[in-house]
């Protein structure tokens, strides 16, 4: 899978944490891990709704503000990593 903006095929290796309970399978937030050993997040594009970020933080034109239910986070913990 070629992700837009990467210049390197990723394919998707792992679920962080459980996959929540969804009504729809369509459109239901998940975190996972990438071939290079990156993230990637499916939640809900806030990028329009979330007002100004604090002055340290900045959006990008190629990127989009995700909003994620605490509780997955809360899941996916166990599986992130405390080192780099």
């Amino acid at each position: 899978m070629l992700l837009e903006g990467m210049q390197t095929s990723l394919t998707f290796i792992r679920r962080l944490g459980m996959k929540l309970q969804c009504n729809s399978t369509a459109a239901c937030p998940d975190i996972l891990e990438l071939s290079d050993g990156s993230f990637a997040v499916i939640g809900s594009d806030i990028t329009h709704e979330a007002g100004k970020l604090p002055s340290d933080a900045g959006c990008g034109p190629d990127e989009r503000i995700i909003r994620i239910p605490r509780e997955l986070l809360a899941r996916a913990k166990r599986d992130i990593p405390d080192a780099m």
